[in-house]
C-alpha cells in the first residue's frame, strides 16, 4: 500500500503585483510561492547562521523538540534554552530535533529589524510580532493551524524546507485533536501509515520545497507542517483575517479555547491528553465511516 499523501504542488511565481496577489490568492484564499519578493531586502544577502551568530550569539533562545503535547508544560512553553551560538553551532554540527519556534528575536535585537519590510500586498500586518522558526537537518513541526487564523508570509532563510498544506476543509480527515490546533502528533506526515490512519488516504493537499529567500503565502486556518530538510530558519510575517468568521475563530481561540485547555491539564492531567488524543481518532473515523480500532 501506497503511504504518499494525495499533494498537489503549490504553484509558484517569480514575482507579483499587489493587484495580482489581491485577485488570484488573497480573496480566493489560496496559496502562492513567491521566489523573488525579498532580493532588494538587507535579509537577502546578510541572512545566515553566521550573520544571526554575530548579532544575537549570546542571547538565551527558548527550543522545543518533538516530544508530545503534556499536561506538564504549558501552552507553547519551551522544552530547553541555550545560548543562540552554541544551537548555531548544533545545527551546524548534527541532526537535531530542537526547533526555535514562534520567536520574536527581532524585539531583543532592534538591528534585525532594519533588514526587512512588510510587503504592500493589501494586509492589515501585525507588526508586533515578525516570528523567527529554526530547524535542524529532519526536524519536523507536527501539522497545526495557527491560533489567530492569520493570513502569513512565510520567507525561508538558508538551506532548503518542505511544507504541506491543507486547508480547513480536511480538517476531517486529519485527527484533529479536540480543544487544540494540532492533528495527532505522532502522525509523521512526511509518510504516513494508512494502516493506522486511514482518513489521511482521503486528505487533498498542498507541498513546496523552500528555498533561500523564497517566500510562502499561507491563507487563514491553514494546516501546515514543516520538514526541514537541512538546517535553516524562517521568519513569518501575520496580518490580520479578513474573514469575519477567521476573526471570530480566532477571539474564540486567543479568549477561551487556550485557557481551558490548560485548566483541563491542572485539573485532569495525562488524562484529559489521553481522551483528547482518543477523541481525535473516534471523530475523525466516525465522520468518514471508518472503525475505530487503533
Amino acid at each position: 500500500m501506497s503511504n504518499t499523501l494525495h499533494l498537489e504542488d503549490i504553484p509558484r511565481v517569480k514575482s507579483i503585483s499587489k493587484e495580482d496577489f489581491i485577485e488570484h490568492y488573497l480573496k480566493p484564499q489560496k496559496p502562492v510561492v513567491i521566489e523573488r519578493l525579498i532580493e532588494d531586502w538587507p535579509a537577502f544577502k546578510k541572512w545566515d547562521f553566521e550573520y544571526i551568530d554575530s548579532v544575537a550569539g549570546n542571547l538565551k533562545v527558548p527550543l522545543y523538540d518533538d516530544r508530545p503535547i503534556s499536561s506538564k508544560l504549558k501552552f507553547n512553553e519551551p522544552h530547553a534554552e541555550m545560548k543562540m551560538k552554541d544551537y548555531i553551532k548544533l545545527l551546524k554540527k548534527q541532526p537535531t530535533n530542537y526547533r526555535i519556534f514562534l520567536y520574536n528575536l527581532m524585539k531583543q535585537v532592534p538591528v534585525l529589524q532594519k533588514d526587512f519590510k512588510y510587503p504592500n500586498m493589501g494586509l492589515r500586518w501585525v507588526k508586533s510580532v515578525p516570528f523567527l522558526f529554526f530547524g535542524g537537518e529532519n526536524s519536523k513541526v507536527f501539522m497545526h493551524y495557527d491560533i489567530d487564523y492569520a493570513n502569513i508570509f512565510h520567507f525561508h532563510f538558508q538551506g532548503k524546507k518542505r511544507c504541506i498544506l491543507f486547508p480547513q476543509s480536511e480538517t476531517k480527515y486529519l485527527y484533529k485533536v479536540p480543544n487544540a490546533l494540532v492533528a495527532r502528533q505522532d502522525i509523521d506526515f512526511s509518510k504516513p501509515d494508512f494502516t493506522k490512519w486511514p482518513a489521511l488516504k482521503q486528505a487533498e493537499g498542498l507541498v513546496c520545497e523552500l528555498n533561500h529567500g523564497e517566500t510562502l503565502y499561507m491563507p487563514e486556518g491553514y494546516w501546515h507542517y514543516m520538514h526541514y530538510l537541512t538546517p535553516g530558519f524562517s521568519m513569518s510575517l501575520r496580518a490580520f483575517p479578513k474573514s469575519v468568521t477567521n476573526l471570530s475563530k480566532a477571539v474564540y481561540n486567543l479568549g477561551f479555547m487556550r485557557y481551558f485547555d490548560n485548566l483541563m491539564r491542572k485539573i485532569a492531567g495525562e488524562r484529559w491528553i489521553q481522551y483528547k488524543n482518543r477523541e481525535a481518532i473516534r471523530r475523525t473515523h466516525k465522520r468518514n465511516n471508518l472503525s475505530t480500532k487503533h
